[in-house]
């Protein structure tokens, strides 16, 4: 039986990426924040699981305005870091996992959330930033990824979204689903995007230090709670991009203690501002 060992939850700022491509990590600007990062990278290389469930958003590279699927999953063999506008990044490639992902598709289907299967796409910083993050730059002796990734995309860009009930409770069927594979895998499942920030408008730049404590706060000790804050309070507290954290909620909702089991451990938290014109949010949370 596969399982879910824990969750990762983490900003995913297009701008980072960039400072790591460019060399620029360890820039007065951009050295407090991949500082905070570099315990996470221990523990993904003492963890390393078999295969990764990664939440996040596209940004208008594998959909456009034309086609807007709630809850995508990617049950490809591999996918190509995407071209948003100036060049790909020099990242990998992401190799898949298509058994498992048809498996889930196929169980959270029949657990009555609808989802699109989507067997070619390209993934862009949504996904590979995250990536980045957690196991630095590949290249030299370790040229590739170091396990397979599952994309899972979630709309969060044009209303209307899902709401923050919803992602919980398809977190819950995911883990369902992830059980009930016949293998003796070891999955991670990750959130991403967020925190607080707004990209136009009056409010542009806008960054909610308390708003964005107290949610890792509740994410921690009261998920389900969280999960019933309405979309409007994010937009009002967070910013128009604010929205991105009920995607958090997906990977949490998977979590053991959602299902009656023992409370995870926080392995590492990690809070800055600011990244580019957004607050960046970090947490890792291991099942007992």
């Amino acid at each position: 039986m596969a399982r879910i060992t824990a969750s990762v939850y983490t900003s995913h700022v297009p701008a980072i990426g960039a400072a790591l491509d460019l060399g620029k990590s360890q820039e007065p600007y951009w050295q407090p924040l991949f500082k905070g990062y570099e315990p996470s990278k221990q523990w993904m290389a003492d963890n390393t699981p078999d295969v990764i469930f990664l939440v996040y958003n596209d940004h208008a590279t594998a959909f456009s305005l034309e086609m807007i699927p709630t809850f995508a999953i990617g049950t490809a063999a591999s996918f190509t870091p995407a071209d948003e506008g100036w060049g790909p990044r020099p990242v990998p490639q992401v190799i898949g996992h298509p058994e498992l992902a048809a498996h889930i598709a196929q169980s959270v289907i029949q657990d009555d959330f609808d989802l699109t299967i989507v067997n070619k796409m390209d993934v862009d910083h949504g996904l590979t930033v995250p990536m980045s993050l957690m196991f630095g730059q590949p290249g030299g002796p370790n040229p590739a990824w170091p396990c397979p990734v599952i994309p899972f995309a979630v709309n969060v860009v044009q209303y209307p979204v899902p709401s923050g009930k919803r992602c919980f409770m398809l977190g819950q069927a995911i883990r369902r689903a992830i059980e009930s594979f016949d293998q003796p895998l070891k999955v991670q499942i990750w959130g991403t995007g967020g925190m607080s920030h707004q990209l136009q408008g009056p409010r542009a730049g806008l960054i909610n230090q308390p708003f964005d404590n107290a949610f890792l706060d509740r994410l921690i000790a009261d998920p389900a709670g969280q999960a019933a804050v309405p979309h409007i309070d994010y937009v009002r507290e967070a910013g128009s991009e604010g929205i991105e954290l009920v995607m958090w909620l997906i990977a949490r909702g998977a979590m053991a203690d959602v299902a009656g089991g023992p409370a995870p451990t926080v392995r590492h938290r990690f809070y800055h501002v600011p990244a580019s014109n957004t607050a960046v949010g970090h947490l890792i949370l291991e099942n007992n």
